[in-house]
């Protein structure tokens, strides 16, 4: 006879556990201490087997019957009610363990070491500041399109806009990175890619011409701050090197200083192009040098400070150009393009600056990377370089 909810609920514990049928194998288990349990009585391959079904009255009739029969269509279907339920809660435990931010973590720590330190930890930081907070908790596999770009848009609102592309890409590749692991179905970043705004035309970064290098070059030296700074400054002119690779910049990385063939040789892993990159140091470059050795004592780095990542911030360099009033005017990268512009302006072979200024090569033909490449000629043209940018301060003076 059917269970009612009324009898489920009074009827009363005996010495021995009772079991109370449904019908169906389903059957109330009521045990002498009191508790109530649903559980089903099945058979599946031949082998009679028990399934719990949770405890009445949290799990009431109704839910119990429907239970039943879910477990009932399973069997039909060939399945076994108690492995899949176990699958399931293994499914369930996955997700709860494979949140967005665990998997990108995962990423990152797979990705880092082909990455310059610098890189590294502005990846890192940007995902904790504005990715973790609104979905880094979600499991990675139940993230929809309009979830992401959600969290993409309040990076916009800030009207960060080439940060909410950057980020949109990183997402993507954490995303891809799950769906390789087996931890998400798909990349839910691919669908949103024409919802964000547009960056607007590119802008170049701000170079000085020739003409406006006197007055630069005095105000460099007329700086009031940190001498280091000023220093910094001086290394990125005469050696066309970017911020980071100046930041990090370790003193082991210079060979032969007392000679003419003195070399600075930066690691392929701290090169954005992911290749060794030499420059030829002039006598100007290793007066600079010498005066960050006296003032950077035992660091191993030319540049130390006591920041994080134990070198002068990021921001250094380009706040002491603000400093100095040039703001809009100028930008530590722009030196590249004035360094390149005047090179080429002076009949320098464009092989020689293009190696120089360590760009990748775009073409797949030419893109075995020799460091040492066209050496000999790249040191000359650095020397002429050093002595021209002496040249405008004397003429200065």
């Amino acid at each position: 006879m059917p269970l009612t909810d009324v009898f489920c609920r009074n009827v009363k514990p005996s010495e021995k556990p009772q079991k109370i049928s449904d019908g169906g194998g389903l059957f109330l288990l009521v045990e002498s201490r009191g508790s109530k349990l649903w559980r089903l009585a099945y058979r599946f391959n031949g082998k009679q087997k028990t399934l719990s079904l949770g405890i009445y009255p949290a799990v009431s009739l109704k839910d119990a019957r429907d239970h039943r029969d879910r477990a009932k269509e399973l069997l039909a279907r060939g399945i076994d009610p108690g492995e899949h339920k176990k699958q399931e809660k293994r499914k369930k435990r996955l997700e709860a363990g494979n949140t967005f931010e665990t998997v990108a973590r995962e990423w990152f720590g797979a990705q880092k070491s082909g990455w310059t330190p610098g890189y590294a930890d502005r990846i890192l930081r940007r995902l904790e500041a504005d990715i973790f907070k609104p979905i880094g908790r979600r499991p990675i596999n139940e993230i929809e399109p309009p979830e992401l770009l959600d969290a993409i848009r309040q990076i916009e609102r800030r009207n960060a806009i080439v940060l909410a592309r950057r980020l949109l890409q990183v997402c993507g590749q954490v995303f891809r990175y799950a769906v390789a692991s087996g931890l998400a179905k798909r990349d839910p970043s691919q669908d949103i890619r024409g919802a964000l705004r547009s960056a607007g035309p590119k802008k170049h970064r701000t170079a000085l011409k020739e003409a406006e290098l006197p007055e630069y070059l005095a105000a460099l030296d007329a700086y009031e701050g940190d001498r280091r700074t000023v220093l910094a400054l001086k290394l990125v002119l005469h050696t066309f090197l970017r911020t980071s690779e100046i930041r990090f910049g370790a003193w082991s990385e210079f060979e032969a200083l007392g000679s003419e063939r003195a070399l600075w040789r930066i690691p392929a892993e701290r090169m954005k192009a992911r290749s060794e990159h030499l420059v030829p140091l002039t006598p100007q470059v290793k007066a600079i040098l010498q005066e960050l050795k006296r003032l950077s004592g035992n660091s191993p780095y030319i540049l130390p400070a006591k920041t994080k990542e134990g070198v002068i911030s990021q921001n250094t360099l380009i706040y002491a150009l603000y400093r100095m009033g040039y703001h809009s005017r100028a930008t530590v990268h722009g030196f590249r393009g004035t360094a390149s512009t005047i090179l080429n302006e002076h009949g320098f072979n464009r092989d020689w600056i293009e190696r120089q200024l360590a760009h990748a090569e775009r073409d797949g033909v030419r893109a075995a990377y020799n460091s040492a490449e066209w050496l000999p000629d790249r040191r000359k043209m650095m020397i002429w370089w050093s002595a021209h940018i002496d040249g405008i301060v004397k003429r200065e003076a």
